[in-house]
């Protein structure tokens, strides 16, 4: 009895040692290739050699988007993107000021994974999001976008979307493109996806929460149902709801909408 048990764990033991040498050679195989940590001096715009301003457009979430050093900086180690009410711009119609940063043009690839740990406040309207869109320069005409988390009003859960040219023009389109996870997002978490050519799997606090997978039906490619061959670059941003959907209404103007990034790492498999 005594030998067998021996044999038994022996075997348990180099069973244990394999999947170790497994797990650290997969470890191995992610290299960092863009991370930001958010350590400039308080008050400090972020890396401009990494980050632009994002700008106003027409979209929901850019409607109110500012220049303002009030709606993003760097604080304690982070940084802070806001949604505050417009008393400092007065010849700007905007109700609110709101903020967010991009990579684009300045940080842009193809595959990989994304950690992000983030943060939000909980008032209704509330509209935070870690994001990607596919490159301006690459296929213009084909429509890609994959929202890591995003926050909507004040539900306690973090939410993940994948939008393809398919998904964008056919609705209803039948494909599970959509996921969550119940979390309290007042608190600490780290988002992330892994990125390769046959899907894109999400993750929080590095348990996976969704998968969409490169569909095999080719009819549904060639009408774009996965566009994400293409290089994206990287959004952080604060927005606010503008009621035209009922888990997202119309914000509290008056109020002051704060979501903090502490950091951002993209890694990318070795070659």
């Amino acid at each position: 009895m005594k030998i067998r048990n021996f044999l038994l764990a022996l075997t348990a033991l180099v069973v244990f040692s394999s999947d170790a040498t497994v797990a650290k050679a997969e470890e191995k195989e992610w290299v960092l290739v863009f991370s930001d940590e958010f350590d400039q001096p308080n008050g400090s715009q972020p890396d401009p050699a990494k980050w632009n301003r994002a700008g106003r457009n027409p979209s929901q979430w850019a409607r109110w988007n500012s220049e303002s050093d009030k709606v993003v900086y760097v604080k304690n180690g982070c940084l802070v993107c806001r949604a505050i009410p417009n008393k400092s711009e007065p010849d700007d119609t905007a109700k609110m000021l709101t903020g967010g940063v991009n990579t684009m043009n300045k940080f842009e690839f193809r595959y990989g994974k994304v950690e992000v740990r983030m943060k939000t406040n909980f008032i209704p309207g509330n509209f935070p999001a870690i994001w990607m869109m596919k490159s301006h320069g690459y296929a213009k005409d084909l429509y890609g976008e994959i929202d890591i988390a995003e926050v909507f009003s004040n539900q306690k859960k973090a939410s993940h979307t994948i939008h393809s040219q398919y998904t964008q023009t056919h609705k209803p389109h039948g494909l599970k493109n959509t996921f969550s996870k119940d979390v309290d997002v007042r608190k600490w978490h780290v988002y992330g996806i892994e990125w390769t050519p046959d899907y894109v799997l999400w993750t929080v606090d590095g348990e996976t929460t969704g998968i969409y997978k490169k569909p095999e039906d080719k009819q549904l490619l060639d009408e774009g149902a996965w566009t994400f061959d293409y290089p994206f670059f990287l959004i952080l941003n604060q927005a606010v709801g503008n009621g035209r959907w009922k888990a997202l209404p119309y914000p509290d103007i008056r109020k002051t909408y704060e979501t903090r990034f502490d950091w951002v790492r993209v890694y990318q498999r070795k070659l």
